[in-house]
């Protein structure tokens, strides 16, 4: 077995160790990846005046990132089954990391197209592979805990995005600011590859199987499991992309007010993964049953986001507005543990492979949310409510999956 190899385990006491440095890594790199990704959201007015940039352009820009990030998923998550999530997550985050340096450097619509599209690509494997080492390091109570913090992290990172990109946009250009992300993002990989070993190191053997891929393509759960991840990724990208100009344009506020109020929905999402990934622990030992307490905080999580959704387009203040956002955020986060945890469960070894097919079908609702948002403005005037009422009915399907998926029974993908 491998670097890669699930059968090594460390000694309980190395376990315990690493399993509290790979949290904090994992934590940390969710809160910079998303901090990354959200960036050009609150830039995104200056860019677009200073670009000549329409709104159908800016949307396609938005999108750039998901298209490739989401073509790489699948290659990149067996790449860590085989090769380690030290590896990966090193390569990730420098080549992310340049590319969002890049960024700054775009001088029209095509340049800036084309390296947000490198940037999605060089971020791509980011999450399998984290999925990968948190099975490595941690036993099942843990990780449901774990993947809470992991999302809370990624989602307050782009909580504080837009009041971080306010601040350094007055005293910086847009261009600058882009760099100084790029910087931090190489800091961390050196750091990374210095501190992290993956569980086999100590005694290095055979990668993982090979997988049999018609087994995985044909598995029922497996299609369920990304579709409802394409629906949390359709909603969620509308608040690290949109949500500035939405608060901007149709609800008046001027950009210092924007900043903050932009924050609120993902403050609100950060603290639904939060209490999801403690909460499910809890329910699971009062039910006695996985499989149903994962089936329940679907429904709950695309139920309810669905519903405060429609609410928020029938609300005329803007306050609050912005609180049955932040609510609708909330609910909808309850189903990132849920489906981390799943897709360990059920991808056993071939995690990276499982949870890297699912984030591909996540992030293709990610690449196509923001560019479908992007034309329904412009084809129905900036009637905002369409694009709430689309993304409404897109979380009703995604509670709907959950009636399809076997949570917790492994896949035999061995060829």
């Amino acid at each position: 077995m491998s670097q890669a190899s699930f059968a090594l385990a460390p000694s309980p006491a190395k376990n315990a160790h690493m399993g509290r440095r790979i949290v904090v890594f994992g934590a940390s790199l969710a809160f910079l990846s998303f901090l990354d990704r959200a960036a050009i959201s609150q830039a995104a007015p200056v860019i677009m005046r200073e670009l000549h940039l329409s709104p159908a352009q800016m949307g396609l820009v938005f999108s750039a990132f998901g298209i490739t990030y989401a073509a790489g998923e699948i290659p990149s998550g067996r790449l860590c089954d085989r090769l380690g999530a030290r590896l990966m997550l090193t390569r990730v985050v420098v080549l992310w990391s340049l590319f969002t340096a890049a960024t700054g450097w775009a001088w029209n619509f095509s340049s800036l197209f084309v390296i947000r599209l490198l940037f999605g690509l060089g971020e791509s494997g980011c999450f399998p592979s984290l999925a990968h080492m948190f099975r490595g390091w941690l036993t099942p109570e843990q990780r449901n805990a774990a993947e809470g913090i992991k999302a809370a992290s990624a989602r307050w990172g782009a909580a504080i995005t837009p009041l971080l990109m306010a601040s350094m946009l007055a005293v910086m250009s847009w261009r600058w600011a882009f760099g100084i992300f790029g910087v931090v993002g190489l800091v961390w990989s050196a750091v990374f590859w210095r501190r992290y070993r993956n569980p086999g190191d100590e005694n290095p053997a055979q990668g993982a199987r090979p997988i049999s891929w018609s087994k995985l393509v044909r598995a029922r759960s497996v299609w369920a499991l990304g579709v409802q991840w394409f629906c949390h990724y359709y909603g969620f990208y509308f608040y690290i992309t949109w949500l500035p100009i939405y608060l901007l344009k149709a609800r008046g506020l001027d950009l210092t007010h924007e900043a903050f109020a932009a924050t609120l929905p993902l403050i609100a999402a950060g603290l639904g993964s939060l209490a999801s990934g403690f909460f499910l622990t809890w329910v699971i030992r009062k039910s006695g049953s996985i499989a149903l307490s994962r089936k329940m905080f679907g429904y709950f999580a695309y139920g309810g986001a669905s519903v405060l959704l429609l609410t928020s387009t029938v609300v005329h203040d803007a306050g609050l507005a912005i609180v049955v956002l932040s609510l609708s955020g909330f609910a909808a986060e309850f189903s990132s543990p849920i489906s981390w945890t799943t897709a360990m469960d059920i991808g056993g070894e071939n995690v990276g492979s499982v949870s890297g097919f699912m984030n591909t079908l996540g992030h293709f609702g990610g690449a196509l949310g923001p560019g479908i948002t992007g034309f329904l403005l412009s084809y129905t005037a900036h009637a905002w409510s369409v694009v709430f009422y689309v993304s409404a009915a897109i979380y009703a399907i995604g509670a709907l999956c959950w009636a399809f998926i076997d949570p917790v029974r492994e896949l035999d993908l061995r060829r």
